[in-house]
């Protein structure tokens, strides 16, 4: 079995037949899927769809693209819906200057919200970051100075030494297709550092498709690609790294109820 601990299923990408979808990704052996939120205020959406299947859950928060739209979401707000029973974490939240979209110091601030919602709750953050390095490492050690709180590194494609500090501090770290592409040697090299224990996999669907399908829609089938490749960095069989992404998956997000065939 394998987990894709990332993607987006309430996008109008999938709208037409999210049906398919989920049941491609079973039949490739995907037994659970996260559908990430990136606004609190359309939770009503991902609530619909994490009720609507089995093996798929979902997070709470707020994108630091949405970041100055939902500047006013409050820490209890957010407390408030990661008490529904099938939101197993909190966020997308953390800091992104490649597109800017949001001011920078709305996204600090709610990245440090969203960093206490996941202290409180025991909830692990999914955490954005992309050309941050420096400022996320700077409040990821700053805000774990306050309290320890459970976290992942989504879509890895930082450098070096955030991956160092995320682990350093107790963090996941997640690989996506980006993995897969030719021109990713260094972020191959990446991977291969970071202890098999606190491994990840996802898709971000419907973004980043792994090779061969890139270029393509992406979707929660095709993590297996990218969980290969990830085998064949730590040299081990695929077989091996689906056991232990799973087993990692399970253990960070701890709420999420882990199927029987995959104990």
């Amino acid at each position: 079995m394998l987990v894709d601990s990332h993607c987006h299923l309430d996008f109008p990408d999938f709208e037409a037949e999210r049906d398919a979808i989920v049941d491609r990704a079973r039949a490739a052996g995907v037994g659970t899927m996260v559908t990430i939120s990136t606004r609190v205020r359309q939770f009503d959406r991902l609530r619909a769809i994490v009720a609507a299947y089995d093996d798929v859950w979902c997070s709470i928060g707020t994108h630091p693209h949405q970041a100055g739209e939902e500047a006013d979401v409050t820490l209890d707000e957010i407390l408030r819906i990661a008490e529904e029973p099938k939101v197993v974490a909190i966020g997308e939240a953390g800091l992104d200057y490649f597109y800017d979209k949001a001011p920078r110091d709305l996204q600090a601030q709610g990245f440090r919200t969203h960093i206490a919602a996941a202290g409180t709750t025991g909830l692990p953050l999914v955490i954005h970051a992309r050309d941050a390095d420096e400022d996320v490492a700077t409040i990821l050690r700053e805000e774990s100075e306050k309290g320890t709180f459970p976290f992942i590194l989504h879509c890895f494609s930082s450098g070096p030494e955030l991956a160092r500090v995320g682990v350093e501090l107790g963090g996941y770290v997640s690989f996506s297709g980006i993995l897969t592409f030719k021109k990713s040697e260094a972020l191959r090299e990446i991977a291969a550092s970071v202890p098999r224990d606190r491994l990840l996999v996802e898709t971000d669907a419907p973004f980043l498709a792994p090779l061969p399908h890139r270029g393509k829609r992406n979707e929660p089938s095709f993590v297996v690609n990218t969980a290969r490749v990830l085998a064949e960095v730590h040299g081990v069989s695929p077989e091996e790294m689906a056991q232990a992404t799973t087993d990692n998956f399970f253990h960070l997000f701890a709420k999420c109820r882990r199927p029987a065939d995959a104990a």
